[in-house]
């Protein structure tokens, strides 16, 4: 049975798992098989627990790593800068088709307050996001897996060491040890994943069906059109006519990674397998990717922190009978650059959309009529996240000239076997005149 999975591609098992969940869960919702419908929710949960299970660990390894590896790389600052810059760039692209998608089609009209629209418990705010990066307990902040603080330390102990030098080399041996173990220990859990998507399909199917999305169904189809914009239009245009390379090619051997990160709903989960898609198959050098990719699975999250939150509003102001103008669109796109971070690489975006509404002045009781819906939308939204966070890398490493095309044009290489261990002592790499592009 092994020899016949190894024999069968990674992408094929998850697709497999995928098609299977969604009938199990189509019979279990229409034959009203509990049993069924209970041990799909199970295995889902099972898995998504043994994902998030590594995220604190990973996370702060990921990050303090990825700043220590900064002081390898030629014209570090340049390379952080262009990241941002790419970041802001592809999320202002993908506010423009939210905004755009909400104004053509008015998803909120015809839609009345359900008797459970009720505010929600958490709500964010721009003093509680600002204050709330700093812990004030940093157990709690592991044990509460609060990715946004564990980035910050991440960030601080990254410095210090950077600054401290030769005497933090035994620290930094150990931290690269410890996230070696845990990557490790997540793939493991990786290889799971076209069970845990099995149930974690099945599960949505089983719970959420047709009725359920009927009344929301413009909004529905505007996330997932708008988010398919942004995966299928705009990335691609991009890595053509900025990066020079073939976003077919790029799909292809990105789309283990987005199958996951579809299926999983988280981007920090699908982080191991991001980042050894960037750097295997898309040929960003490694120092590199161990900063951006950990950096944008945190941070950058075009699905989940602009075209969501930008339709989302519109949707409520729609419910509301509240009319919005040009500053406000404005703002939908500022807080999607500024505030995409409070999103945190977690499961959901309500914490990115009550952040949007609050800084509106829109009622928050129109969460309560997207709760409901809102992991079948949040699985397309984090697949745009994690492509987001390949794509980025792509282009700038592009723009340095310093992008493996050999093996980004090579056949895609096996993802079942074993991550590749890097090599000791990577060539130094031979800048060529900078570019007109992405400076």
């Amino acid at each position: 049975m092994r020899a016949l999975l190894k024999r069968v591609p990674f992408s094929v098992q998850l697709l497999v798992g995928l098609l299977l969940g969604a009938l199990l869960g189509f019979v279990a919702r229409q034959y009203d098989v509990s049993w069924l419908a209970t041990t799909l929710t199970e295995i889902g949960r099972y898995f998504v627990v043994l994902l998030k299970l590594a995220v604190p660990p990973l996370v702060f390894t990921a990050v303090v790593i990825s700043i220590a590896n900064l002081r390898k790389l030629s014209g570090a600052a340049r390379l952080v800068g262009k990241t941002l810059l790419w970041f802001g760039i592809t999320s202002l692209l993908a506010v423009g088709v939210g905004i755009g998608l909400g104004l053509l089609t008015d998803p909120g009209k015809g839609v009345t307050l359900g008797t459970a629209a009720a505010k929600p418990e958490h709500v964010g705010g721009w003093t509680d996001f600002l204050t709330g990066i700093i812990p004030t307990n940093i157990v709690e902040s592991f044990t509460e897996v609060n990715v946004l603080q564990i980035v910050f330390l991440g960030i601080v102990v990254g410095a210090a060491t950077v600054s401290v030098g030769d005497k933090a080399a035994p620290f930094l041996r150990l931290t690269e040890s410890v996230l070696e173990l845990v990557q490790k220990a997540l793939w493991w859990v990786i290889r799971l994943a076209p069970i845990g998507t099995l149930g974690l399909i099945g599960k949505a199917v089983s719970t959420y069906g047709w009725d359920l999305l009927k009344p929301l169904a413009t909004f529905s189809a505007d996330v997932y059109i708008g988010s398919l914009i942004v995966l299928l239009v705009i990335y691609p245009a991009l890595l053509r006519f900025v990066g020079g390379v073939n976003p077919i090619t790029f799909l292809k051997k990105a789309w283990p990674a987005i199958e996951l990160a579809f299926a999983s709903r988280s981007s920090v989960g699908t982080m191991p397998l991001t980042q050894r898609v960037t750097t295997e198959r898309l040929g960003v050098p490694r120092d590199y990717a161990s900063f951006a990719v950990p950096f944008g699975a945190t941070t950058k999250m075009d699905g989940c922190a602009a075209v969501y939150p930008a339709l989302a509003a519109i949707f409520v102001a729609q419910v509301f009978n509240v009319d919005l103008g040009v500053t406000d669109y404005l703002l939908i796109a500022f807080v999607s650059v500024i505030g995409s971070a409070a999103t945190a690489g977690l499961t959901g975006a309500i914490v990115m959309l009550t952040l949007t509404l609050s800084t509106l002045g829109l009622p928050l009781e129109g969460v309560g009529l997207l709760l409901a819906i809102d992991p079948i939308l949040d699985m397309i939204r984090t697949a745009t996240n994690v492509t987001g966070q390949m794509v980025v890398p792509v282009l700038v490493a592009r723009s340095e000239k310093t992008l493996d095309l050999a093996a980004f044009n090579a056949p895609s290489q096996d993802l079942d076997a074993e991550p590749a261990e890097p090599k000791a002592e990577p060539k130094p790499v031979v800048r060529e005149p900078e570019p007109a592009f992405g400076s």
